[in-house]
């Protein structure tokens, strides 16, 4: 479909559907791992996976960097009319950028894996050996996950996000059985839904592969110049993205941390299910974001400022509608999320509701503030991206965990919230005034 002329509705519609069939699945991967885990193993399981989540956060966060950062950039030279060899400058060189990181996403889980767990949390002896054999698998394909996460945001700039939602299904519904099938009838323990998660992360990567051998395919290597200006450039197109999901598992650290802190494990095994529950309200957000980013950088750089005014319009419905629906589903029966994940011992069934109920504030906020981070960036207004992204992911929810427990320690459970309320008043605002202006569709 043509970003340029094509009607906003259907264009918008039709890249939501892609985009949350990829983001989606992908949270499928971890919802079902931590029920499987929960189910298998128990509390101690649910631990261990909350503990492995800021892995996750980290490989994402870094495809999205990639992934965002050049797409931004690809989207917009498209709409300025900008010849293919100049965009695939980018793509050249967001594929060096990657071997570079992946070096190092190597170096860090082989190295330092242990080390960096008891640093995100894992405490207790138990969790951190149930940790280590839910990754060990994973460790040797760690860096795919990344890769994944570029070439979905890519393929969907480059007209296929059939292709990218077909890739992702097919890993996750492969991931969703072997989960189940390795942890009963095989019996695995936790190395099982490891093994599922690595064996249908490689099924992603073969699928989303098949675009560079299609016809339509535009992505090509070719000799990049400028290269380190390139990768800077990337870089600041894709940083509040990326910080997006790298301050969610900074947020995660410090919170494992200060339950151990200032409460137990049966909270941290409370709190793997807002993890849980937070990746999935995340998922809608980052659809929303990403379905909307190629047709407003796009427009954005033929100065198309009306649909580009139409396409937030659509967006801000999207935003609204989901995020009344996550606040409804946390808070009428919270213990009826705790029986999904695990098997609950009493202690954590009287917990759990209160914990829940205030936590849920924070997911009829989160897609509004993911939302406003994605269209500034898409707008190339990296600098208000960068406030909404750093503000609502690590200074203020970082100072919240970090005081707010000095006071009482049942207000931990209140940064997150207050958090995402002062950046959800930014957003609004900054999103009002920044719209108005698009005319001039000047840098700020």
């Amino acid at each position: 479909m043509d970003l340029l002329n094509s009607k906003i509705k259907t264009l918008y519609f039709k890249y939501l559907l892609a985009a949350l069939g990829s983001t989606l699945i992908t949270v499928v991967y971890s919802f079902v791992d931590a029920t499987v885990v929960g189910k298998a193993i128990g509390p101690n399981g649910s631990s261990a996976i909350a503990v492995v989540a800021p892995f996750w956060n980290i490989i994402f966060s870094l495809g999205l960097l990639l992934g965002v950062g050049t797409g931004v950039l690809i989207s917009k030279l498209k709409g300025e009319g900008i010849d293919k060899k100049k965009q695939n400058e980018y793509f050249t060189a967001s594929l060096i950028y990657l071997v570079i990181l992946t070096i190092l996403m190597y170096v860090m889980i082989f190295v330092f894996e242990k080390q960096l767990l008891i640093l995100f949390g894992a405490k207790d002896e138990e969790i951190l050996n149930l940790a280590m054999e839910y990754l060990y698998p994973i460790r040797f394909v760690f860096p795919l996950f990344m890769v994944n996460q570029m070439l979905g945001v890519l393929l969907r700039n480059d007209d296929s996000p059939l292709l990218s939602t077909i890739g992702v299904l097919s890993g996750g519904v492969f991931n969703i059985i072997g989960d189940i099938v390795f942890a009963f009838p095989c019996k695995l323990g936790i190395f099982g839904p490891g093994l599922a998660t690595t064996i249908g992360t490689v099924l992603t990567f073969v699928i989303l592969m098949i675009h560079f051998f299609r016809k339509k395919n535009t992505l090509k290597i070719v000799k990049p110049t400028s290269f380190f200006k390139k990768i800077g450039e990337i870089s600041v197109c894709g940083f509040s993205s990326f910080f997006v999901d790298l301050s969610m598992g900074i947020i995660t650290i410090l919170f494992n941390n200060q339950i151990m802190e200032y409460l137990d494990t049966n909270y941290l095994s409370v709190y793997s299910i807002l993890l849980n529950i937070t990746t999935f309200v995340q998922c809608f957000a980052y659809a929303i974001s990403q379905a909307s980013q190629p047709i407003i950088s796009a427009n954005y750089g033929a100065k198309n400022n009306k649909r580009i005014k139409e396409t937030l319009k659509y967006c801000l419905y999207s935003v609204v509608f989901f995020s009344v629906i996550w606040l409804l589903l946390t808070t009428i029966n919270p213990n009826m999320l705790v029986n999904i994940f695990m098997k609950p011992t009493e202690k954590i069934l009287n917990i759990a509701p209160k914990v829940i109920r205030i936590y849920s504030i924070t997911f009829s906020l989160l897609s509004l503030n993911i939302f406003a981070s994605y269209y500034f960036q898409s707008i190339l207004k990296n600098k208000i991206s960068f406030i909404i992204s750093t503000s609502r992911g690590l200074v203020l929810s970082g100072t919240l965990i970090m005081t707010l427990p000095l006071i009482n320690k049942d207000l931990l459970w209140f940064a997150l919230p207050i958090s995402e309320i002062i950046t959800a008043i930014f957003s609004i605002i900054v999103i009002i005034i920044f719209t108005k202006k698009l005319d001039k569709n000047k840098e700020e």
